[in-house]
């Protein structure tokens, strides 16, 4: 990392690292069904790699916590975090294979996806704790998810919450997590499904999205952001639930969306920003990112998000009650 990077708002993601294998297709195959495809992109991703890719192009210095294989993707990996201008400082290569994921994306831009965590497995809770000692006083956001083992991500947020960090969650994929857990996150970010799956309440409305919300907020957390694709974010927090409408865009890959919001908001909350104005730049964020195919390639830069907000008049952020 430079000096310049260093004085930057900073960021630091524990998370997973994979090869993006992506698929395109008119439709999806039905199980035991062979389709031809239009097209296929072989890149940088994983979760953890998004979302630090994401926060570095939003302009924090950003650092990134992970593991990743000796095999072929190898290269292809650390250069395209390096190129992203991420310090790769605590990035870790362990013997055999990276992470591998296997997208599918139809051509109303949805998708499946199969991750195999393989070197994501060899994360450590030392290797963690290492990782966020060396950054004391360079970073102000710790950014993790799920794809990394379970117990891992729990560390991870207990010890950034212990380092004063201002620790985002983005529940995915989303699990059942320790009740005790919740008081050490700042922020949670589920989407629809994860909110549903995490809360038991089925999250199709507003008015869902803001009680599965409240039922995060009883728990400890600080703020839940309830993304609701195409109806915008839902903001709950102690003062109320706002809502961010969607930014319409037209849409041909929605993989990367939630780890360009999650990016984003992490770095606009290292900048200072309230987390109000992190969220209305996370979501325009997003909504750049499903119009580009691929992952990591979909990730905007700063001045493109900037170019898209100033394009458009601000927002309306109104009252979750009355949307």
């Amino acid at each position: 990392m430079t000096d310049d990077q260093q004085a930057l708002p900073g960021v630091v993601v524990v998370g997973s690292v994979t090869a993006d294998l992506t698929t395109f297709s008119t439709r999806l195959p039905v199980p035991g069904e062979t389709i031809l495809g239009d097209d296929f992109t072989l890149v940088l991703g994983g979760k953890g790699a998004n979302q630090v890719v994401a926060a570095g192009r939003a302009g924090a210095a950003a650092s990134f916590v992970a593991c990743v294989g000796s095999d072929l993707f190898h290269d292809m990996i650390m250069d395209g975090l390096v190129d992203a201008g991420v310090d790769v400082t605590h990035v870790r290569t362990v013997p055999g294979p990276t992470g591998i994921a296997h997208i599918r994306v139809d051509a109303s831009a949805q998708n499946d996806i199969v991750m195999v965590p393989l070197a994501n497995a060899a994360l450590s809770a030392g290797q963690i704790d290492a990782g966020l000692d060396a950054l004391a006083g360079r970073a102000s956001v710790l950014l993790t998810q799920l794809e990394i083992p379970a117990p891992l991500a729990m560390h991870a947020i207990r010890a950034g919450s212990e380092r004063g960090l201002t620790v985002v969650l983005d529940p995915a994929p989303a699990s059942a997590l320790p009740d005790d857990i919740w008081r050490h996150v700042d922020v949670v970010t589920p989407n629809e499904t994860e909110a549903t799956v995490m809360t038991g309440v089925e999250v199709t409305d507003v008015a869902s999205a803001e009680r599965a919300g409240r039922w995060f907020l009883e728990r400890g957390v600080g703020a839940a952001v309830v993304t609701l694709a195409g109806a915008g974010a839902l903001l709950v927090s102690s003062d109320g639930a706002r809502l961010v409408p969607p930014f319409p865009v037209e849409a041909v890959d929605t993989t990367a969306a939630g780890d360009a919001f999650s990016g984003y908001l992490g770095a606009a909350l290292a900048e200072g920003a309230t987390l109000d104005e992190a969220v209305v730049r996370a979501a325009a964020a997003g909504a750049l990112a499903v119009t580009v195919r691929g992952a990591s390639p979909s990730l905007p830069t700063r001045e493109r998000v900037d170019a898209f907000l100033a394009e458009r008049p601000a927002p309306e952020i109104v009252d979750g009650s009355r949307a």
